[in-house]
């Protein structure tokens, strides 16, 4: 008897990941039905049932990367807090550790990126996902400003989500170059000192410092450089963002 058929979903989701393991082992010019048959261990024909021929495959490769690189995902958990400013301390960390766990998703999504050079489809698909990844954090930024127009005097939503998103890439570059011995730990703490010495003295200048250096604060303790009564002067404990569980590799 004949084995029991996938669903269409599952069938396609296997023929993406041999498609994935294809492109990033052996790079897109290696990309053939072919080869992801053989890697998924299905039938030639049985791919091209699915995605009749290479360009929609690439296309399809595309999107199926977008989606589990640059689609931003909020945690009912990080929805729920009250501030914008703990919502976007979430994020980052959320963010950063995801995508320093996906070097080879990010080394794929520049070789697409290149390859839209000669495509304009596939760099009109990834623009269009990195601006409303942008976007998603301008709108937790126009929030931040609405609720602490001071300590932001100046900034814009759109500069700073574009500071948010560029520290993020940042991340995951440094992951994709060196693998073996990026830490986000460590990159984060590099971000905090560094923080704290762009601001030239001043009263004003101070406080957005360290409410600058509270976003990259480590859960449960001051940022650098200020203190539980600086942060809140009628001597409360100091409050911290959530921070969603790391995922798994």
């Amino acid at each position: 008897m004949p084995g029991k058929r996938a669903p269409e979903d599952v069938r396609r989701e296997q023929i993406l990941r041999a498609a994935f393991e294809v492109a990033s082992r052996e790079g897109i010019g290696s990309l053939t039905i072919r080869a992801v048959a053989a890697e998924a261990e299905l039938s030639h024909a049985l791919v091209v049932h699915y995605y009749q021929r290479k360009e929609r495959l690439v296309h399809a490769l595309v999107d199926w990367l977008i989606a589990t690189t640059s689609v931003l995902h909020v945690p009912a958990a990080v929805a729920r807090l009250p501030r914008a400013l703990d919502r976007l301390h979430a994020l980052l960390q959320q963010e950063m550790a995801r995508l320093s766990q996906q070097p080879r998703h990010t080394r794929l999504l520049f070789e697409f990126w290149a390859l839209g050079a000669r495509q304009e489809e596939v760099r009109a698909r990834i623009g269009a996902e990195m601006a409303r990844y942008r976007g998603a954090f301008r709108a937790i930024m126009e929030e931040l400003l609405l609720a602490e127009p001071a300590t932001f005097a100046g900034a814009t939503a759109g500069g700073m989500a574009a500071v948010a998103v560029s520290w993020i890439h940042g991340c995951a570059v440094q992951a994709m170059i060196d693998p073996e011995h990026f830490d986000t730990g460590e990159y984060l703490a590099s971000v905090r000192g560094m923080v704290a010495q762009l601001h030239p003295g001043g009263v004003h200048a101070a406080d957005e410092g360290t409410e600058l250096r509270r976003v990259f604060a480590e859960p449960g303790r001051p940022a650098m450089g200020s203190s539980a009564a600086e942060e809140h002067p009628g001597g409360g404990a100091a409050e911290t963002g959530g921070r969603p569980d790391e995922p798994q590799r």
